[in-house]
């Protein structure tokens, strides 16, 4: 559901390498991570993988809430992630 309108949306702007597009893929990526590392507790290259996407996410979340915090605001609502923590 959040995929498909999502995908709509900035499909129709053709902007892929956009902030929300690579959010929504590393938002992807981490849960099938996760759903793998579920069944296969000791894997740990897939856990380094996921820590490592999980930084790229957070690095691109503070950029677009320094940007722009009506998007950012608007893509935490729609992939229904929590808010990054502010140092």
């Amino acid at each position: 559901m959040v995929k498909n309108t999502l995908i709509s949306v900035i499909s129709e702007e053709k902007k892929r390498g956009s902030v929300e597009f690579q959010v929504f893929r590393f938002t992807n990526k981490i849960r099938r991570l996760t759903s793998h590392l579920e069944l296969h507790k000791k894997d740990y290259l897939s856990q380094r993988g996921l820590r490592k996407i999980l930084g790229k996410r957070q690095r691109l979340l503070a950029y677009l809430a320094k940007k722009n915090r009506v998007r950012y605001k608007e893509l935490i609502g729609l992939l229904s992630i929590r808010e990054t923590k502010t140092r």
